[in-house]
């Protein structure tokens, strides 16, 4: 009860009572000190420390006191209220695809980029449900961007076609703009292909947010980005089959978990569980970082991350982990893989195309092999040797139960004799190049002798002496200068 309603119930209980026995002047009084009384809260009732909200817009004036206050309503889309089931068991795929159809026709506020409206951040939620779709979720139009769907699970039903999406940013018009999209968020989501196609498409959009999502049962793509550029998958993971590793049908694991076929992407914290491919790269200037493939292995014929754009790769690989499965890289120009651990006998493997390799830093990584005699750098030459061959470093890395194998390398050779001879085939990665030979000769006792490098060929160093002496001779190598 409030502070007023109360002082006006005392009030007439005061009068009831003075009523019942006469007592005018009693009356009298108390009527003064219930009005003082009510006085008082009424004055503190108006300082209150809570005032009340400004006037906006959308309240009435003062000369219009009938009209009714307005309330903008959000723009965000909730499936079920379209008709969509989110128990999994009759077809959603009208409803979400009219949700998504109205937020893209819904409300906007200027552009991003030129010709694309701002959506002010439009929601489609799933509210948490399960939805069957029978066909992929394309957007029906294009132009637009600051959107997001999230918050669900998306399965493919079983006569979903097999080259299709269940989220699929692409248009199929001829008449399209450069960019279809962008700043299109989906996160939180869940989907299974029923290895019925792939998970998402991302067809010449920008800033694209793919984050936290668990894509699964795909039989092409978890995740293709073509065209466009800046498509950033984040926090999520990615895998034909679900299983934690050690799969008796991993063998036959196919597709592959995200494919990037653009420029300027970045993939950060993904686990890719299952796959015959983990990424598969043929777009400049990609990032990833913080990557686990334990896909298919390598024995198996499979590959954790594949560079397929020969002589312009521009590629990152930091800080991840390869698990049984490697790298492969054609013809790569302006590749940098370092602070990566691979494990299970995993490599990199260098394949020839046009026989080119230039600006290529293999550093600072981890091999952790079983004894089995397994290279950590490879060399592909069966289209063709690599003929072209510059700043290439491979150094400092550690290995452990496999064959250290770099661009730099160093030995010491002693003997009494005329001449001293290292053999570095067994270190070095490229087969009869040597380009920089830095040596130094230690003679026995006070002895002073001529000696000089008389030889390179076929990774093998030779020093000799105009005379017969005992010595130690140190010599350092570098392919990659």
């Amino acid at each position: 009860m409030g502070e007023k309603t109360w002082a006006l119930s005392l009030f007439f209980i005061f009068a009831c009572l003075s009523h019942v026995y006469g007592n005018v002047h009693s009356y009298d009084h108390q009527l003064r000190k219930l009005q003082a009384f009510t006085a008082e809260i009424v004055h503190r009732d108006s300082i209150s420390p809570f005032p009340s909200p400004s006037p906006t817009r959308f309240s009435p004036s003062p000369s219009s006191p009938s009209v009714v206050t307005v309330t903008p309503s959000p723009k965000i889309y909730h499936v079920t209220s379209y008709g969509a089931d989110p128990t999994g068991k009759l077809d959603s795929t009208q409803a979400i695809l009219q949700a998504i159809s109205d937020a893209l026709e819904g409300p906007s506020n200027g552009f991003l980029m030129q010709g694309i409206s701002n959506l002010g951040g439009a929601q489609i939620n799933l509210e948490g449900g399960n939805y069957l779709i029978s066909q992929p979720l394309q957007f029906p139009v294009v132009s637009r961007g600051n959107l997001m769907i999230h918050g669900g699970t998306l399965k493919a039903s079983d006569d979903f076609p097999t080259d299709g999406y269940l989220l699929d940013l692409s248009t199929s018009s001829s008449n399209a703009p450069e960019f279809l999209f962008e700043f299109i968020t989906l996160r939180d989501l869940l989907l299974d292909a029923n290895f019925r196609g792939g998970g998402i498409q991302v067809i010449n959009s920008v800033r694209t947010s793919i984050d936290n999502c668990y894509i699964t049962h795909f039989t092409t793509n978890g995740i293709i980005a073509k065209g466009g550029h800046e498509t950033y998958i984040r926090n999520s993971f990615l895998g034909q089959h679900i299983t934690a590793g050690g799969d008796k049908a991993e063998r036959n694991f196919s597709g592959t978990a995200i494919n990037l076929m653009g420029n300027d992407n970045s993939v950060t914290d993904v686990v890719i569980f299952s796959a015959e491919i983990g990424i598969i790269v043929s777009g400049q200037a990609n990032l990833l970082s913080g990557i686990h493939c334990y896909n298919k292995a390598t024995g198996f014929g499979g590959t954790g991350i594949y560079l397929k754009l020969p002589g312009l790769t521009q590629t990152r690989i930091v800080d991840s982990y390869l698990d049984y499965t490697g790298i492969v890289a054609e013809d790569p120009v302006q590749l940098t893989i370092s602070n990566t651990f691979f494990l299970g006998d995993a490599f990199v493997k260098l394949k020839s195309i046009n026989g080119v390799v230039n600006g290529v830093n293999i550093v600072d990584n981890m091999f952790s092999g079983s004894n089995k005699g397994i290279d950590i750098i490879q060399l592909d030459q069966n289209n063709g040797p690599f003929k072209t061959i510059e700043q290439v470093v491979v150094d400092r890395n550690n290995v452990k139960g496999m064959n250290l194998k770099g661009t730099i390398g160093s030995g010491v050779v002693e003997g009494n004799g005329t001449s001293w001879t290292l053999d570095f085939n067994p270190i070095l990665i490229f087969p009869n190049l040597i380009k920089h030979v830095q040596y130094t000769f230690f003679p026995s006792g006070n002895m002073f002798v001529n000696h000089a490098l008389r030889n390179v060929s076929n990774n093998k160093v030779l020093v000799e002496s105009n005379v017969q002496v005992p010595a130690k001779v140190f010599v350092m190598v570098d392919q990659g200068k």
